[in-house]
């Protein structure tokens, strides 16, 4: 008998929950893996909602990954420079099959140094940071780019989780998660994308991310500048 998929979703102070409990409830489907909820400690994280998460195992007691997920959300601000969470990612991305993201998670996937050389996907908000880590945007719900899979913002995180599992296991299983979940988007506006949303929706949504886009922009620019200054002592995986 195979060994279990090992599957390891990153959680952390205000981390967007969508971005990863889409994902969960795909993999949640995937016969006989193993779900990890990960973070420093066994205690409780606030998410950007209301919501409060629970991880389920700590950096220093999970077994190694086959597939490691990063999520994205305000707290990507904070997780681009902190070391104990960046080395963790390089190590587990040694010896993982998948090296993932969903939203904004890509940036601290980048932060690590696992995206040199990589198209990736990320919210539309943030793709500008990506070059700053030696990748390179794209604007699709799903990026694959060899080992390293990324999705766009939030709600691709469904879209991503289905690409991977019909590459973990087959499409079969990945339809058969699909129509279990019902997956049948048909959202009742076309605004989901800044190409299509109201000239007047856009702007509104420019305005009330700015603050937070003003930290992430310096805190991005920390985390290449350090990742520049580490490189010449091996680099990174």
């Amino acid at each position: 008998m195979s060994a279990p998929l090992q599957i390891g979703l990153l959680v952390f102070p205000k981390v967007t929950q969508l971005d990863f409990t889409g994902p969960l409830q795909v993999f949640a489907g995937v016969p006989g893996a193993k779900v990890h909820l990960i973070w420093k400690r066994i205690e409780p994280v606030p998410s950007d909602s209301v919501m409060m998460l629970t991880p389920t195992v700590t950096f220093a007691d999970c077994p190694q990954l086959d597939v490691i997920c990063v999520p994205g959300g305000a707290g990507i601000n904070d997780m681009v420079n902190d070391e104990e969470m960046l080395a963790f990612l390089r190590k587990q991305a040694q010896g993982a099959q998948y090296v993932t993201s969903v939203c904004t998670g890509s940036l601290v996937l980048g932060a690590a140094g696992l995206l040199k050389g990589y198209r990736a996907a990320t919210h539309w908000s943030a793709m500008d940071y990506l070059p700053a880590f030696g990748a390179t945007p794209a604007k699709t719900r799903v990026c694959v780019d060899r080992n390293r899979i990324t999705g766009g913002g939030v709600t691709a995180g469904i879209d991503f989780a289905l690409t991977l599992v019909s590459k973990l296991v087959d499409p079969a299983t990945a339809e058969a998660i699909q129509l279990g979940i019902e997956y049948n988007p048909a959202p009742p506006f076309n605004s989901g994308s800044p190409d299509t949303a109201p000239a007047e929706t856009l702007a509104l949504v420019r305005d009330r991310i700015a603050p937070n886009q003003a930290r992430r922009k310096e805190a991005v620019a920390r985390a290449a500048a350090r990742l520049t200054e580490a490189a010449p002592a091996g680099g990174h995986p």
